[in-house]
């Protein structure tokens, strides 16, 4: 038998399957990107006035503040009244020129006009820049709130930080200057000795005290 050998014919080339074309989407984003750039667009404008607002609130927050304080300043009644009207160990809270705090309380207020106070042992605190401490008291007094003034009378004593103290039969404190000034006979002992005058001007909430004359200084040994 003769053998048949199988040929093959020549390949056949297979056409590939036909692609769709690409056409680009003109004005169509997906949403995700289209808020994002939305957001974008918002934030390039809205980020400089935020910086703006928060700039301008930070500049104006001491005065937002003072004012807030200031608003609080009133005569605070921390016990009943009594049956006489008179408010029990009152204080009053305030800040002065240079808007350094200054406080001032008393055993008993009687309101006398519109701002005006009669007040029994009533004391006044103020607080220094640097920190230091100056204190007037006396056995009664009138106190002025619109022009925070204190005016004191009967056994005026005055103390310093220092180690010094003032006694005196009067004194005026301008609490919104801090200064205390008084034009009776005055006795004054501190580190430095004794002193007699006819009076004196404190100012610079007590860094500076004027004896008026004629005075008599009696020095201590070490000065």
């Amino acid at each position: 038998m003769t053998p048949v050998s199988a040929t093959e014919g020549p390949a056949t080339a297979v056409p590939p399957a036909p692609s769709r074309p690409f056409i680009p989407l003109r004005g169509v984003l997906p949403r995700s990107l289209a808020r994002r750039r939305r957001a974008v667009r918002i934030a390039k404008y809205a980020l400089p006035v935020l910086a703006l607002a928060l700039l301008t609130s930070i500049a104006a927050w001491p005065e937002i503040s003072r004012t807030i304080e200031r608003g609080r300043v009133t005569w605070h009644e921390l016990t009943m009244v009594e049956s006489n009207g008179a408010m029990k160990q009152p204080r009053y809270r305030g800040f002065d020129a240079q808007n350094q705090p200054f406080m001032i309380s008393a055993q008993t207020a009687v309101r006398a006009g519109p701002d005006r106070y009669n007040l029994r042992a009533p004391r006044a605190d103020l607080t220094l820049h640097n920190g230091a401490w100056l204190q007037v008291q006396s056995r009664s007094g009138v106190y002025v709130q619109k022009s925070d003034q204190l005016d004191l009378s009967d056994h005026v004593t005055l103390y310093r930080q220092d180690g010094t103290i003032l006694t005196t039969a009067t004194a005026t404190a301008d609490m919104k200057k801090g200064a205390v000034t008084s034009s009776d006979y005055t006795h004054a002992e501190g580190p430095f000795g004794t002193l007699d005058a006819e009076g004196f001007t404190l100012v610079d909430r007590g860094g500076v005290v004027q004896f008026h004359g004629p005075a008599k200084l009696v020095l201590n040994a070490a000065h």
